[in-house]
């Protein structure tokens, strides 16, 4: 009985694995997919808010960022955004990594044009290439809803964070205000994905958006993934009545 149960154990590993990998890779060809148009369609269907959102995640690790020996690490970094914000402010080293090419390639366009100090790399978030204990914060903007394991995710990056540093996820969330709730739920679910095929040429590709965002845990329910994944102090702010909403956690 034993001897079937790991059997059985081991095969739906193994399933759940081929699961996650197959997610992984239809998320990794969706995003090369609207690489091109894909800063324009962030500023455009958020209405410049996500510009101000991630901003206000760079001031919130702005204790991290003024340590000259800080390492910084944003994770699903896509072409950039967060990544160039974090290294406007940091006087320390600040990492860029994502798993997908013609994203990290625009970003290292924009790396070159813009003189800024980041290095990146090709990297999966469910599987870092960074040792135990190294980096001082973690930051992701808009990635953190696509991995294909939540839980995986937040055990490699407590595992590559020092004791103390600070993990802070800016996703979309929950919208608390009533009214504005509704007419936003309509626009992201009835207009946004209608706008995003016809700019991106990509048919899908923004009804993923909503899809994924309604799949997503609400500001409560990650907080409390967080908290189980061993993470301390965790809090959020909501941003434009949660529309998107920033959580930090330490290690």
């Amino acid at each position: 009985m034993n001897d079937e149960a790991a059997i059985l154990g081991s095969a739906n590993l193994q399933e759940s694995r081929g699961m996650e990998a197959a997610r992984s890779a239809a998320v990794r060809e969706m995003f090369a997919a609207v690489a091109p148009r894909y800063d324009l369609l962030n500023h455009l269907l958020s209405l410049g808010m996500d510009v101000a959102w991630r901003r206000a995640t760079v001031h919130a690790l702005r204790g991290v960022l003024e340590n000259p020996d800080s390492w910084v690490a944003d994770l699903c970094c896509g072409t950039g955004d967060l990544s160039f914000g974090l290294a406007r402010r940091s006087r320390g080293r600040v990492l860029g990594a994502d798993f997908c090419p013609p994203m990290l390639r625009l970003a290292g366009d924009k790396a070159f044009d813009r003189k800024m100090r980041v290095h990146l790399l090709a990297a999966d978030t469910l599987s870092l290439p960074f040792a135990n204990d190294t980096l001082d914060a973690v930051a992701l903007a808009f990635g953190f809803r696509n991995l294909a394991n939540y839980g995986r995710g937040l055990e490699e990056m407590r595992r590559v964070l020092k004791v103390g540093g600070t993990l802070a996820i800016l996703e979309f969330s929950r919208v608390r205000w009533p009214v504005f709730g509704s007419l936003f739920r309509f626009y992201f679910r009835r207009v946004l994905p209608v706008i995003g095929t016809w700019i991106s040429g990509v048919a899908g590709a923004y009804q993923y958006l909503p899809d994924s965002v309604a799949r997503f845990p609400d500001q409560e329910a990650l907080a409390e993934i967080m908290r189980a994944a061993g993470f301390r102090n965790v809090h959020y702010r909501n941003f434009t009545g949660g529309v998107a909403a920033l959580h930090l956690g330490e290690k």
